[in-house]
């Protein structure tokens, strides 16, 4: 990344040690019991794969799609995976307003300060997130020795033990059968990468058009990182006091035209990911998580009240709630396709990029079928 003085956009090791020095301490459990937890989470992320591949039928008898390592960590250890990714998916960005920046009178300062104070930002938005995320697969960050991944140098699958643990307590549900399905979930994710091999490349190159679009001086990217830290300590608008930029996210306020076009692809893609794998996890559930409908019932519950005032705008502003409307429009997506013309033909969705769901057919799914099967059969 290029850099002026040495200073950086963004201290990335700030915000991690930030980020780790802030984060809530994860549930009170021994040594004995944690070992046994991330044991048993390594087991069901086994199983699940072929409970997965069964019941999606996107991977062919036979085949053997490309391995990638199920990783259980901390909350650190989930931070210090995301900080990695962003740095490398925002290099360009970066890049190009160091380039800027450096045109302006007193560029080396303000990358010094503006660096470190980007850094403490960062990391107080990934402290709040790192004690919410279940699991994820992270498909950006390069390969490392504490961060291995598969054999092209993307993918690997989180699990995110102490979080686990945290909402089975707090749900109070079964832990085995909450745990396994979680692993439902995330593996389903890992299916759709490994089992679409052009999917990484195509999310990838969408992000990096959006950021290519992007035309923000440095000091505009600090602010609106700044707003959203802001919300952390309380800092925002009194009680009651509303405003045209209460309705939008971090994500909105920066949007050009342009950008509203890419996110609206980036959205329907996220959307059929996200539902799809909801879709798998309650397909699969009732055949092996004995409580899958109380969990999924104490669950959507959970998810749509979110933890108080602060969380509910901290969610909006940093776009979570758009997420939480991506897994129910696009699970809806997924099972009225699969009604209409079964999973092979829901599978069709996985054929290239032309074949992915637009944001609008996402909302109408007779639209999608219409446009690829209609079409192709006519």
């Amino acid at each position: 990344m290029t850099s002026i003085g040495g200073a950086q956009m963004v201290d990335w090791n700030l915000a991690v040690a930030t980020a780790t020095r802030l984060v809530r301490p994860g549930p009170d459990i021994s040594r004995e019991e944690a070992r046994a937890v991330v044991a048993e989470l390594r087991r069901h992320a086994r199983a699940s794969e072929e409970h997965v591949r069964l019941f999606t039928r996107m991977i062919p008898e036979g085949a053997e799609p490309e391995d990638t390592p199920v990783l259980v960590v901390d909350r650190a250890g989930w931070i210090k995976a995301n900080v990695a990714g962003f740095r490398e998916l925002l290099r360009p960005l970066l890049a190009k307003m160091e380039s800027r920046r450096s045109g302006g009178p007193g560029g080396a300062v303000v990358g010094m300060v503006g660096g470190k104070v980007t850094g403490v930002e960062l990391g107080m938005l990934l402290s709040f997130l790192a004690s919410r995320v279940l699991g994820q697969y992270e498909t950006f960050a390069p390969a490392t020795r504490d961060l291995p991944a598969s054999a092209d140098g993307g993918g690997r699958l989180l699990l995110v033990a102490p979080n686990i643990v945290h909402v089975e307590r707090e749900l109070d549900v079964d832990p085995h059968d909450f745990r396994l399905w979680v692993a439902l979930h995330e593996e389903t994710h890992r299916t759709q990468f490994t089992g679409v091999p052009w999917l990484r490349d195509h999310l990838q190159g969408e992000i990096q058009t959006f950021l290519d679009e992007t035309d923000v001086d440095p000091m505009t990217f600090l602010e609106r990182l700044r707003e959203a830290a802001q919300s952390l300590s309380g800092a925002g608008r009194p009680e009651g006091e509303q405003g045209e930029s209460d309705s939008r996210s971090l994500v909105d306020i920066v949007q050009t035209p342009a950008q509203r076009e890419v996110l609206g692809r980036l959205t329907a893609v996220m959307s059929l990911l996200e539902g799809h794998a909801d879709f798998v996890m309650d397909g699969v559930g009732p055949e092996v998580v004995g409580s899958v409908s109380e969990i999924r019932e104490k669950f959507q519950q959970r998810r749509a009240q979110g933890a108080g005032r602060l969380d509910q705008a901290l969610r909006k502003l940093l776009g979570l709630d758009a997420k939480l409307r991506q897994y129910k429009d696009g699970e809806k997506f997924v099972r009225s396709v699969v009604e209409e013309v079964g999973m092979d033909g829901f599978n069709r969705v996985w054929t290239s990029p032309n074949t992915l769901p637009t944001k609008a057919e996402i909302a109408k799914p007779a639209d999608w079928v219409a446009r690829v099967h209609r079409k192709a059969e006519s």
